[in-house]
């Protein structure tokens, strides 16, 4: 009897951890597929139709929804301590929001407390974060300070403890001067990590801010005035040339403006391997609260780089984003209670800084950039979630819906309808900076590590239930342009004037030598030119995935990717469905792909870094 009580709770146990979504449109930032999604044990096992999987397995009718890779939020602070001020939400408040909007990942950032070390901070953040997350996350390093100590530090973070990304600020009382920069970013490079930047003249915002309380403006609206575009948009062109000259990459956060956004487009068209990642906030509202009434409404929308008064600047930054000028939205969620933001109540330089977004981010990205046109849905997996997984070296285990992944997926109902509002929002905060508005796209079901912790739109998160991410360095996707920009430095290197015959005869070898490099870039570029471009078709890469315990059950030409031509009926039957067909399946086949030419963002695998035109080509070779 008891064996067969044993049977029945492993056999319960072993059903709960498999599920099948059935039915719906499988999005991926290189193209939309009709595809079932059967999943066990936290990991995606087979994707395709007509799939043999085990009796008890839970299914999902995501029929007229999109199934989509969770949502990555890049940037949160949760229990940060700033400016006088806890923020509200902690990590378990935080990532049960998360959840709740269809956001699977979060990355924080560490930021160190004054005479605390980096490894001291790292340690104390996963202390809090492990117990209470609800959805996997990592974490970003804040440097605060030089020294060799800190590279050490940062040396043993990277090696030992899974942190590939470290901020650096050019604002407040700890920020960095540029020589200081210099040095980290050289430390982020040689240790494979990616320099990531708060873009802001710190010492123009302190000139600014004197001048604007001795003329006695103190409320919100002095917030902006001291930070203005060209503040944000000169710090940025300054990091990105530094970037340049060190051949680090890097990561713009919160980008505000559309100067700031120009800069970093700019920077990408000079080859600098530069990241731009705006936010729900930027894209969502805009700077005009700041002049409302109403001083608990406009401290409520003060965060720095501040919103812009310009109106037309979030459907700027949408576009920016539409066309691969930014690359990520993250949610910068920083939340405090009108008590504590009443710290700045005399005096704007004390308002503490930061606005909620880690909840609606998915959802005011999916209303103002896809239900209104600005991007597709595959774009929109890009700028959510795929970009973010690969910029921090963690696709395609996350951002992806694959054969191998994790499963954390959302099934998307792009024309259900909700309204954001303070009042029905799962954040611990008390205002919210989109209140009021409507948004179509709702997450019915949110899937995290394989568990249903959104299930018809109830949210069921799970205390603890998240793990850390480890993100590991020398990511392919961003080290591999720093590659190709020291194959560059080495055929243009800057070399003196031979004035000895000895050092004739030296620049004559080098010459040689260089000359037969350029041969062999001419003929790399034409073979990339011939692979990687057919009549203007992408082919969409196929992630590479580690093996997964599963063995198929179904030929290869059944599992669906963007380039098949549907699966093969060869007899098999999806036990799971009483209303099996074969003319319909038939017609299911025929329907089964849609292929995408030149998807938005660009190919899946690819860097922003283009070819060389065969004019390029020959000009370097005379």
């Amino acid at each position: 009897m008891l064996f067969l009580i044993c049977l029945y709770v492993s056999f319960f146990q072993s059903a709960q951890n498999r599920l099948l979504i059935k039915n719906g449109k499988v999005v991926n930032e290189d193209g939309i597929i009709d595809s079932d999604v059967y999943i066990e044990d936290g990991i995606i096992r087979q994707m395709g139709r007509n799939l043999i999987i085990p009796g008890g397995t839970r299914t999902i009718d995501a029929r007229g929804k999109y199934v989509m890779p969770g949502g990555i939020d890049p940037h949160t602070h949760f229990e940060l301590e700033l400016m006088g001020a806890k923020t509200v939400d902690d990590f378990y408040q935080g990532t049960k929001a998360a959840v709740a909007g269809g956001t699977t990942m979060i990355i924080d950032f560490a930021l160190p407390q004054k005479d605390e070390t980096i490894l001291e901070v790292y340690e104390r953040y996963r202390q809090i974060a492990d117990e209470k997350v609800c959805c996997d996350y990592a974490l970003h390093v804040a440097i605060t300070s030089w020294s060799p100590k800190i590279k050490e530090e940062m040396t043993l973070l990277t090696k030992e403890h899974g942190v590939n990304s470290f901020k650096m600020f050019m604002t407040y009382s700890f920020m960095l001067r540029d020589i200081d920069l210099i040095e980290t970013f050289k430390a982020c490079k040689e240790l494979g990590a990616l320099a990531m930047v708060h873009a802001e003249n710190g010492d123009i915002i302190a000139e600014n801010t004197k001048k604007l309380l001795a003329a006695g403006v103190t409320g919100p609206e002095g917030h902006e005035m001291s930070r203005p575009e060209e503040v944000e948009a000169e710090a940025v062109t300054r990091a990105c040339t530094i970037a340049s000259q060190v051949n680090c990459p890097l990561y713009v956060v919160h980008v505000m403006s559309r100067s700031g956004a120009e800069a970093v487009e700019a920077a990408r068209k000079r080859d600098v391997c530069v990241f731009g990642e705006t936010l729900a906030a930027a894209v969502g509202t805009d700077g005009t609260n700041y002049t409302h009434k109403c001083w608990r409404h406009a401290a409520g929308h003060v965060l720095s780089p501040p919103l812009r008064p310009d109106p037309n600047t979030p459907l700027i930054l949408l576009n920016y984003l539409a066309r691969d000028g930014l690359q990520l939205t993250g949610s910068d969620n920083c939340t405090f209670n009108a008590e504590q933001k009443a710290l700045g109540k005399d005096d704007f330089s004390k308002i503490p800084n930061g606005v909620n977004g880690v909840e609606d981010r998915m959802s005011v990205v999916w209303e103002k950039g896809v239900h209104a046109g600005i991007m597709d849905p595959t774009r929109f997996v890009a700028v959510t979630s795929t970009n973010a997984a690969k910029i921090f070296n963690i696709y395609p285990r996350k951002g992806v819906i694959a054969v191998g992944s994790d499963a954390d997926i959302v099934v998307w109902d792009p024309n259900r309808k909700r309204t954001i509002s303070a009042q029905t929002h799962v954040q611990a905060v008390d205002f919210n900076i989109f209140e009021g508005m409507e948004v179509h796209g709702v997450p019915e079901y949110v899937i995290v590590n394989g568990r249903v912790c959104v299930d018809e739109c109830e949210l069921k998160a799970v205390h603890g239930f998240g793990k850390f991410v480890e993100t590991p360095t020398f990511c392919n996707y961003v080290y591999d342009m720093i590659e190709e920009r020291e194959k560059v430095y080495i055929l243009f290197r800057p070399r003196g004037v031979p004035r000895t015959e000895a050092e004739a005869k030296k620049y004559a070898e080098e010459d040689a030598a260089i000359a037969k490099a350029r041969e062999a870039a001419k003929a790399a570029a034409a073979a990339a030119l011939h692979n990687n471009q057919t009549n203007g078709t992408h082919e969409s890469p196929k992630p590479k995935l580690a093996p997964v315990d599963c063995i198929p059950t179904l030929p290869d030409s059944a599992i669906m990717t963007p380039s098949s031509k549907g699966p093969r009926l060869e007899g098999q039957r999806n036990l799971q469905d009483s209303t099996f067909s074969i003319s319909e399946d038939v017609e299911e086949a025929r329907r089964a792909c849609i292929r995408v030419n030149n998807p938005p963002g660009g190919r899946s695998a690819g860097g922003f870094w283009s070819v060389p035109s065969k004019e390029d080509l020959e000009a370097t070779t005379q």
